[in-house]
């Protein structure tokens, strides 16, 4: 994990990290949001043919 952030931090810089950083919890954020509305559509589903 160590080398894997040096690497990071001398293809990138120190200041675009945050950037960096911000961008991927957005990501993160949308692809839980995105997962649990198929498991709600899911359930639905599921309770709708019982």
């Amino acid at each position: 994990i160590v080398i894997i952030a040096l690497v990071v931090l001398l293809l990138f810089g120190g200041k675009k990290i945050p950037e960096l950083m911000r961008g991927l919890g957005k990501g993160v954020k949308s692809f839980k949001s995105g997962m649990n509305e198929i498991e709600k559509d899911i359930n639905d589903n599921i309770n709708t043919n019982n």
